[in-house]
């Protein structure tokens, strides 16, 4: 009988647990953008300056709530951790990434080499750059790009002037390729398609090269590798040109070194001088890049102009540098493939 009872209770407690849930308040939904003045200013200016009719935007931003994930994501970490290429380099050089890009570079060897001859830039570069980004088109984002720079461009403070221009540029964008801005997807960020290309370097830098009269980052592969093949030419790739190479320093070189930045600045054969040594032409210029990683010897390498175009992709020394190892891997794994041809073989292997 007393079981009987407590589960009598129990349910009673449930039941009335359940009913006060039902009646508390639910917390209002945060307001959407169409009531905040900057958001309606912004409308307001597009009008002015390209023609957007601006109660068709607030449409948009009424539709339109801030997103805490992207804030969340935007964040610098409280506690950064400390700079580890040990860390970093696995993300992006390991054998996934290598065998996709084997696989993609053979699916689209025919593009790869347009591009690589009308633009300078080895396919092995335009091949580790898009594993790098999207792993071949596979991880694009699934954020709304209207969504996320709608956030970063009114509630973000410390960028919003940035990200006030590449929402502009996404809503050009958007009405120059008959795009509804309110389904297109992309990074946290705003950027978009298999080579997340942001919406301004989209609109200066990408290319129609599958020849449709569009250009569609999110679905073309060849309009991808056209795009990042003509970006790194417009940034001042060097056709035929070294991207980096390892050196042997005696010790520790000079902070000053480092601290010049990923801009060529140092004769090769002044850092020699100073203990650097690195088996390539002393005249060429480049800068002093490192590795580090703790509780192990620093890498130290030579970065040339072609290291630093990477970095105007994204500016870090460690993006660049997968780039460019990514690419050697890929490139050694092509011409070690039984099935090569001979002229593949002279294509793909380096003395």
């Amino acid at each position: 009988m007393m079981t009987v009872n407590l589960k009598h209770a129990l349910a009673l407690l449930l039941t009335a647990m359940t009913s006060l849930a039902a009646a508390a308040p639910k917390a209002p939904p945060a307001p959407t953008f169409a009531d905040d003045p900057a958001a309606i200013e912004f409308a307001r200016d597009l009008e002015t300056r390209h023609g957007f009719k601006a109660d068709e935007l607030i449409s948009l931003f009424a539709q339109t709530r801030p997103n805490a994930t992207v804030l969340k994501l935007i964040q610098p970490p409280a506690s950064p951790l400390q700079r580890s290429w040990e860390r970093y380099r696995p993300r992006f050089l390991n054998e996934r990434r290598i065998e996709g890009g084997v696989r993609f570079w053979q699916d689209n060897a025919g593009q790869l080499a347009k591009a690589s001859a009308l633009y300078g830039v080895p396919p092995e570069i335009i091949v580790a750059i898009i594993g790098v980004e999207t792993e071949y088109g596979r991880n694009m984002g699934g954020f709304r790009v209207f969504e996320a720079l709608s956030t970063l461009a009114f509630n973000y403070p410390r960028r919003a002037e940035f990200f006030r221009t590449e929402l502009e540029q996404f809503l050009l964008l958007s009405r120059e390729n008959d795009l509804d801005p309110m389904t297109v997807k992309g990074s946290f960020a705003g950027a978009i398609g298999i080579p997340q290309f942001m919406p301004g370097s989209q609109r200066r830098y990408a290319v129609d090269f599958d020849g449709d009269q569009r250009v569609d980052l999110g679905t073309s592969v060849d309009d991808a590798i056209g795009s990042v093949g003509r970006f790194l030419e417009q940034h001042g790739w060097q056709a035929e040109q070294p991207i980096a190479v390892p050196t042997i320093t005696s010790s520790t070189p000079a902070a000053e070194l480092i601290q010049a930045g990923l801009r060529p600045s140092f004769k090769v054969a002044d850092l020699a001088e100073q203990g650097i040594r690195a088996n390539i032409d002393g005249q060429l210029s480049a800068a002093l890049i490192d590795l580090v990683a703790p509780g192990r010897e620093t890498e130290y390498w030579l970065g040339f102009e072609n290291f630093y175009v990477i970095t105007r992709y994204n500016r870090s020394s460690f993006y660049a540098m997968s780039v460019f190892q990514l690419g050697e891997e890929i490139r050694t794994r092509m011409c070690a493939r039984q099935d090569a041809t001979a002229g593949n073989r002279e294509r793909y292997c380096r003395a």
